[in-house]
Order: structure tokens, then sequence, then C-alpha cells
């Protein structure tokens, strides 16, 4: 158990729009990053196997990271630590344009793993809680912010790019606004402190068959969109050549779609239910990925690339919810949901280059379709486990 303050009706309303806010930063950071990696390889001179081995660090700092955020949440006030880890997190952006070879960009982006991860744990609990308040399914609105946040990262850096800005000058007046915005929003954070005498969270537990299952369903959406987000945009410019201005938008269109579907997300489960909506989004997520893998026109691949987005959107949320309601310790569920499924998405884009460099980016991308196929596949996982 732990000590939280029943909140009134207006203070749980500005707690959720401080938790939206949160989780815009949060993406607004990766949006920003991932649109400017072509910019961050060529900076640092690497190729597909270098950037994918570099892509591969932020994964490494962040599961590093995880458990040791779960016992900083133990340990403090959940909003307190909420401000401090969302600011460093957006202080990180200004890291990987720093480097000016592949060694010390591979070091600087396990640090910028390590703030994304202690950031993200910390603030999915935050969703959770006020879930609980809520009495009903917020989680969907929630990650739809963070998309948005992620759109909003890479359309600034679409303009940043037309305009010829490097990524350094680019990252840091970022990276100021967030902390800024970030700052404001935390105020209206619910206070939360783990009893006592409360039993410290392990630095690692083995997951159960259950929320092993549920884990690779959000796994398969994880790694396709982990993989999009950071490949995306060198997908388009470096396969089939066109400009730094088009890659970084296909990112944005992929996060406008991906914010889209989780908006309405918690509508369609409500008239569908979870295992009909996650079948029909493998469908989605497969069609959009073959169209990437098989097409040729830009215009084309880029609405492959929003198809994926729609398909996996409500994915991860319907997998936290359905941790949440298993039997047993709701918190540790899904933390080791958020493990299988973050962990995922945080390797694939080293994955995505370790593939392309043996072959080739479109074999890389093949690896995606085979995966969000099997998500929509294995559905029947969540069978029972997302009613309200």
């Amino acid at each position: 158990m732990a000590v939280t303050h029943l909140q009134p009706a207006p203070a749980l309303r500005r707690a959720r729009v401080a938790t939206s806010t949160i989780f815009a930063v949060h993406g607004a950071v990766t949006g920003s990053f991932a649109a400017r990696v072509p910019w961050v390889a060529d900076h640092v001179g690497a190729g597909a196997g270098g950037l994918g081995i570099a892509l591969l660090m932020p994964g490494v700092g962040a599961l590093l990271a995880m458990p040791v955020s779960a016992r900083l949440a133990h340990r403090f006030d959940l909003r307190k630590l909420i401000r401090v880890l969302i600011v460093l997190w957006s202080a990180a952006l200004v890291l990987p344009a720093l480097p000016t070879s592949l060694p010390l960009l591979c070091l600087c982006l396990v640090v910028f793993g390590a703030t994304a991860g202690l950031a993200d744990v910390a603030m999915n609990a935050h969703a959770v809680l006020v879930e609980e308040r809520y009495e009903r399914s917020v989680m969907s609105g929630f990650h739809g912010w963070w998309s948005i946040g992620g759109l909003a990262g890479s359309a600034v850096a679409v303009l940043a790019a037309r305009a010829g800005m490097g990524a350094p000058e680019h990252f840091a007046l970022v990276a100021a606004a967030l902390i800024v915005i970030a700052l404001v929003a935390s105020a209206w954070l619910m206070s939360h402190r783990a009893e006592p005498t409360a039993e410290k969270p392990p630095a690692f537990v083995l997951p159960s068959r259950e929320v092993l299952a549920i884990g690779l369903i959000g796994l398969c959406a994880v790694f396709a969109e982990g993989a999009s987000l950071d490949w995306s945009a060198v997908y388009v410019r470096d396969l089939l050549h066109h400009p730094a201005a088009t890659a970084a938008a296909t990112v944005s269109i992929f996060s406008v779609c991906m914010a889209a579907a989780r908006f309405g997300g918690d509508w369609v489960v409500r008239r569908l239910g979870p295992v009909t909506t996650v079948r029909i989004s493998g469908v989605c997520a497969t069609a959009g990925a073959l169209i990437v893998v098989l097409a040729s026109p830009v215009a084309l691949v880029i609405a492959g690339f929003g198809l994926l987005g729609i398909g996996i959107a409500v994915v991860v949320p319907l997998v936290f919810a359905a941790a949440g309601r298993l039997p047993g310790q709701p918190g540790r569920n899904i933390a080791g949901v958020a493990g299988i499924a973050y962990g995922s998405g945080l390797i694939a884009p080293g994955v995505i280059g370790g593939i392309a460099h043996v072959s080739s980016l479109t074999v890389s991308f093949t690896l995606i379709v085979v995966l969000v196929a099997l998500m929509g596949v294995f559905a029947t996982v969540l069978r029972g486990r997302n009613s309200l």
C-alpha cells in the first residue's frame, strides 16, 4: 500500500493535464532526436552498421536505469522525482549532437538512454495513479500525448533542417523550451510516497508466464515503433534518395497517425474489445509495413509508415491495462511488461541497423512485417484482461 491523499476533482483534472504534458515533453525529446538521426550519423561519419551499433546504446542505458527508477520511486515523492528526471531527460537531448566520433557518440547515447528510462518508468507510474483515481481507462490518451510530443519534436526538426540549422543549435533551443514546460507542468502532479514499511522493490524479477505473454504482444508493437522512429528518416533519405526535409516529415506523419489512433483508442476498445482491436491493428500494421518494404514511390512509403503507426498505436496502452488487471501486484506486473516491451523498442534501432549492415534496410523492415503480423495472431492473450 502507498500513502496518497485523495484528490478533489479540480486537482485530479490538473494532474491529468500535467501528466499529459509530461508525456508530451518526453515524446518531444524522442521525436527531435529521431528526426535528426541522419545529421548525427553524418557528423560522426557512421554508416548503417556503425549507426546501428550507436542506436543500441540508448537501449543499454535505459535497461540499466529502469530498475533504478523503480527504487527511486519507492524512496522519493513521485512528483518531485518526475520533476528532476524529466528535466534531466530534456537536457540530455543536447548530448547526441556533441560527439565527433562513433565511440564518443555511443557513450553519449548510453547516458541519453539512461535518462529516458528513468523518466519513462516514473511518469508511467504516475499515469497509473491518475487512471486509478478516474476509475476508467485514460492511459491511451497519455500515450497519445507522447505521440503528439514526438510529432511536435519532429515537426520542429523539419523546420530546422529546412533552415539549415545544425543539430547542436536545434537541440539546445528545444531542450531549453522543454525544461521550462516540464517545470511548470510538474507543479500539478499528484504527490505520492510509498509507505515507510513497504518492501523495497527488487532490482530484477523474472516475469510470470502471464506477464511474459502480454509483454510479447507489447514487444512486437514497440519494436516496430522504435525502429520506425529512428530509421524511417534514414530509409527515405538513403534508400529512396529524398532530401532531409522529406525524411524528417516521414517521422512527423508516423507520429501524427499514432497520436490520432491513440486518442480514439479507448472508444474503439469499448466497442470491439481488446482482442478484436489488436487483431485489426495487426492487419493494419502488417499492410503498412508491407507497403514500406515493397513500394518505391516515396508517397506510398510514407503512407505505409502512417498505416504502421495506426496499427501499433493502441497496443501498448492495452498491454499496460492488461498487466494491471492480472492477479498479484499490479506494479510489478506493469514493470515486467514495460521491461519486455520497452526493452525491445530500445534495441530495435540497433537490430535494424545490424541487419541493414549485412543485407539492406529493406530486409531489415521485413522483420517488422513478421512481428506486427504475430502481434495480431496472438492477440487472444488479452482476452478478458481489459474489461473496465
